[in-house]
C-alpha cells in the first residue's frame, strides 16, 4: 500500500512523517525531492528564483520517474507499506502553480498528463488542511515556494485535486496541536492496515474539525 502525506509549507507532513517511523518501524519511508542526483538537481532548482517553471517541472519529474523504478515499485511488489512525504500531487498542485502565467491554458492537467503514463496513484493520500496565510507564516518565506500569493494558488490546486478524487483523500486538520495530528494520522493507516476501509470524505471533513 502507497500512502502519501500532502499539503502546503508549514503544514506539518515532515514532522508527522518523522514521527510515524516509531509507530509503523517495519515500513517504507521515503520523499519527494529525493536525495538521489536528481533530488539534487530539484533543490538546486528551489533554490534559483530565476529557474524556467518548464524546466524545472521536468526535473522534478525525472525525480519522480527514478523514485518509482528505485523505491516505489520494489516497496510495493515486496508488500510493503509505503509512506511518502510528498509524491504526486506536490507536483500537480506546485507546479501548475508555478505554470500559471505561461502559455499553458490549462497547466494542472498539463502537469497531471505527463505523468499519468508512467507514475503509481498512491491508494491513499492524507491531505494535511491548513490555509495558505499560516502556511506562511509557520514556513518562514524561505525560498520561492512559501510566498503567501503562491501558496494560495497551490491551495487551489490541491482542492481541485481533492474534488477530482475523493475517496483518495483524508483531509486532517493541521491547525490541531501536533499529538493530536499524529494521533489522527495513525488511526488512518490503522484503519486501512486492518483492511476496515476509510470512511467518505464529507464525513472525514466533519470528524476532523471537531
Amino acid at each position: 500500500m502507497l500512502l502519501t502525506l500532502e499539503g502546503l509549507d508549514g503544514s506539518g507532513k515532515t514532522t508527522v512523517w518523522e514521527a510515524l517511523r516509531a509507530s509503523y518501524p517495519d515500513a517504507v519511508f521515503t520523499r519527494e525531492p529525493t536525495d538521489s542526483w536528481y533530488g539534487d538537481a530539484v533543490y538546486r532548482s528551489i533554490a534559483d528564483d530565476d529557474a524556467d517553471p518548464l524546466a524545472e517541472l521536468f526535473l522534478y519529474t525525472a525525480d519522480h520517474a527514478n523514485h518509482l523504478s528505485s523505491t516505489i515499485e520494489p516497496a510495493l511488489e515486496a508488500g510493503e507499506l509505503v509512506v511518502s512525504d510528498r509524491y504526486c500531487d506536490s507536483r500537480y498542485a506546485y507546479q501548475a502553480a508555478t505554470l500559471a502565467d505561461s502559455r499553458l491554458d490549462r497547466p494542472l492537467e498539463y502537469v497531471r498528463d505527463i505523468h499519468r503514463p508512467f507514475t503509481r496513484e498512491p491508494d491513499v493520500t492524507v491531505y494535511l488542511d491548513l490555509d495558505p496565510e499560516t502556511a506562511t507564516e509557520r514556513s518562514g518565506s524561505t525560498n520561492k515556494f512559501e510566498q503567501r500569493e503562491y501558496l494560495e494558488r497551490v491551495s487551489d490546486n490541491y482542492e481541485r485535486l481533492i474534488e477530482a478524487e475523493p475517496d483518495r483523500f483524508v483531509r486532517v486538520d493541521a491547525t490541531r496541536p501536533p499529538a493530536a495530528v499524529l494521533t489522527r494520522v495513525e488511526s488512518i493507516i490503522d484503519d486501512l492496515t486492518d483492511d476496515r476501509g476509510v470512511e467518505p470524505t464529507e464525513d472525514r471533513d466533519i470528524d476532523d474539525r471537531r
